[in-house]
C-alpha cells in the first residue's frame, strides 16, 4: 500500500486519467474531489462492500429453491 501525506489543494494522479485531489479538511474529516472518466466506477468502500456482499448472495442458491421452481415451472406448462 502506498501512503502519500498531501495538503488542502495538492492531488495526486493515478494512471493517465485519474487525478484525486484534497478539497478541504474540517472537523477530522477530508472532502476530496475526484476526477475520472464516467466510466470508470467509484463507491465509496462500505458501499462497495455491501454491493460485494449482495453480489455473493444472489449468486448462491439452494437446491430446494430450484426444485421448487422447477415444480411451479413444471405446473404451469400442464395448465396450458
Amino acid at each position: 500500500m502506498l501512503v502519500l501525506t498531501r495538503k488542502v489543494g495538492e492531488g495526486i494522479i493515478i494512471g493517465d486519467n485519474i487525478t484525486i485531489k484534497i478539497i478541504e479538511m474540517k472537523s477530522g474529516g477530508i472532502r476530496i474531489g475526484i476526477d475520472a472518466p464516467r466510466e470508470t466506477k467509484i463507491h465509496r468502500q462500505e458501499v462497495y462492500d455491501r454491493i460485494r456482499q449482495e453480489n455473493i448472495e444472489a449468486a448462491s442458491w439452494d437446491i430446494a429453491d430450484l426444485d421448487i421452481l422447477s415444480d411451479a415451472l413444471a405446473s404451469r406448462k400442464v395448465k396450458k
